[in-house]
């Protein structure tokens, strides 16, 4: 996949590129990941602090040119028009994409328009904003993650933005994406910024406009529009800037009729097309590969921080950018904590490990849980339930086919699970359907399955209790907890947690596992957890 990025980026921005020539650092950027642009200096970069981003994506041939530093962007003639739906905004997603996306926004707004009275109208007003920099201490910031929705409409990784989208109901939309000014004294802190001249071509939109100007923007629109219907989110507000000039808009006009446009942005955001598909079979088999790895070198006395350490530097060293969320690494009875991302205590012989963990990859998510025997053999009484686990997340893949909804899964999971619980001893026989089904949510008091995507719950608005369709992406997790408080439990499984989930992909001719190559099998958990690790442990220093 990122041969492909290369090779693309290459053929569609050889202007950009050329032996001798200055780089473009926003377009470079924002070819890398969410927050490279805010990660370099303008006056005085040297090309060792772009060696890294280049070797990846841009390919090992551009490293053999000689230094030189990035100062301003090269003259260039305009693209054409099929240059532009060839060009790479971000590694895997073309321009056209984008300006697809953006065109079935609008779409679905003139669709609903025509079949709601209530937000009847000719006229829409949409307004996305990016995600403000935010900092954790004076001057230290937290590493900057775009707003998900902006990042889908525009491919823009740039804080400080907005794009706006106009249209009346004849199909026909503006874009006009609004960033931040260049600022020379700005930039030398905080990286380079793309600007209103950089912004139109880079992106595909119709107009770019400095961030000041989206208040008289809104003004001059209200002026020439009578009536029309502003589709922003006031309820969760992204950027305190643009909601600041919302507020103020919306005081200020007469006709307050408005509506959050999530609700459209997270159906679109549902099916997932090829390109985004392609994402998220390279974001899971980078962290599969990574927690293979990690099993591997796992053994008695390690510590679930540096089993932490460990599948995050192999999902970066894969070309993810970050973990896709705190991950947990539980050791022992700590697996019966569902969330526990404490992950700071030793893992002793004989115990497990449960390892929930993804990766973002260029954007897109992968959502994995493994549980292994540290030792590297299961217990007989561990074995017994590491299977049942593992049979019950077998027939729930193979039932996706069906195109149930997610609901309809999870109640299809306590069903299994009751049975297969029963069978190992943790569940009396003599329970009727309710009560088998009650017993087992006592083991697995969490939902089954959820959407995947740009985010790790992904379309969250999008209700569990719809059909499965083919295009979208969800996870499969059945676990066991197995708490000395629960009234069923015999003494010797007390403390024991499993969970094993991976990514499915729905198609029309079935489920496909996208995190296949995590291996999951009793033989293969054993075998890579019996493995002598292939790097030296380190010691850990104590305070005295």
């Amino acid at each position: 996949m990122e041969r492909e990025s290369a090779k693309l980026f290459r053929e569609n921005h050889s202007r950009y590129i050329r032996p001798g020539s200055n780089y473009d650092l926003p377009i470079i950027g924002n070819l890398v990941s969410r927050a490279t642009s805010s990660t370099f200096t303008l006056v005085g970069l040297c090309w060792d602090c772009v060696r890294t981003v280049l070797d990846r994506d841009l390919g090992k041939s551009l490293l053999k040119r000689s230094k030189t530093t990035v100062t301003a962007r090269p003259e260039h003639s305009p693209m054409s028009v099929n240059q532009k739906q060839s060009y790479t905004v971000l590694p895997g997603l073309r321009l056209d994409e984008f300006q697809k996306r953006r065109s079935c926004l609008m779409e679905s707004i003139y669709k609903l328009s025509s079949k709601d009275e209530r937000i009847f109208n000719n006229n829409h007003l949409v307004v996305i904003p990016s995600s403000s920099k935010l900092y954790m201490s004076e001057k230290i910031p937290y590493v900057f993650r775009q707003n998900t929705d902006f990042l889908y409409l525009s491919g823009c990784l740039e804080p400080g933005s907005a794009l706006v989208l106009s249209g009346a109901g004849g199909g026909h939309h503006t874009s006009t994406l609004f960033v931040r000014q260049k600022d020379v004294h700005a930039e030398m802190w905080d990286g380079p910024r793309t600007g209103t001249e950089g912004a139109l071509e880079l992106f595909g939109v119709d107009q770019s406009l400095p961030m000041q100007e989206l208040g008289l923007f809104l003004k001059s629109f209200s002026k020439s529009h009578s009536k029309f219907m502003l589709w922003y989110d006031f309820t969760h507000p992204a950027e305190p800037e643009v909601h600041k000039t919302m507020q103020g808009f919306l005081a200020n006009i007469i006709n307050k009729v408005w509506e959050s446009p999530k609700h459209l942005l997270h159906r679109l955001r549902l099916y997932k097309s090829p390109s985004e598909v392609a994402l998220m079979h390279a974001s899971c088999k980078v962290a599969s590969e990574a927690i293979a790895v990690t099993i591997q070198d796992s053994h008695p006395g390690v510590t679930e921080h540096q089993l932490f350490a460990r599948v995050d530097y192999e999902c970066r060293m894969r070309g993810a950018e970050t973990l896709a969320y705190p991950p947990v690494v539980a050791g022992g009875t700590r697996a019966n904590i569902i969330h526990y991302i404490s992950n700071n205590q030793v893992v002793q012989a004989g115990e497990m490990v449960l390892m929930d963990a993804g990766c973002e990859y260029h954007g897109y998510n992968s959502d994995i849980t493994r549980t292994w025997p540290i030792s590297g053999k299961f217990s007989s009484n561990q074995l017994e339930l590491y299977e049942a686990v593992l049979s019950v997340q077998s027939d729930l893949i193979k039932r996706c086919s069906n195109f149930p909804s997610l609901d309809s899964l999870f109640y299809e999971m306590c069903d299994l699970l009751g049975h297969s619980l029963q069978q190992v001893g943790l569940l009396p026989r003599n329970l009727n359907k309710d009560q088998l089904s009650k017993a087992a949510y006592s083991y697995c008091p969490h939902h089954v399955s959820h959407y995947l995507g740009m985010d790790v719950h992904d379309t969250a608005l999008i209700p569990r209790s719809i059909p499965l369709e083919p295009g979208m992406i969800i996870t499969v997790e059945p676990g066991v907890y197995v708490s000395p408080k629960n009234q069923w439990a015999p003494p010797e499984f007390y403390g024991m947690g499993i969970r094993i989930e991976d990514d499915i992909l729905i198609t029309s001719e079935g489920p496909v596992v996208l995190t296949e190559s995590c291996p999951k099998t009793v033989e293969q958990m054993e075998k890579l957890a019996s493995l002598i690790p292939s790097v030296p442990t380190v010691s850990i220093t104590h305070c005295m």
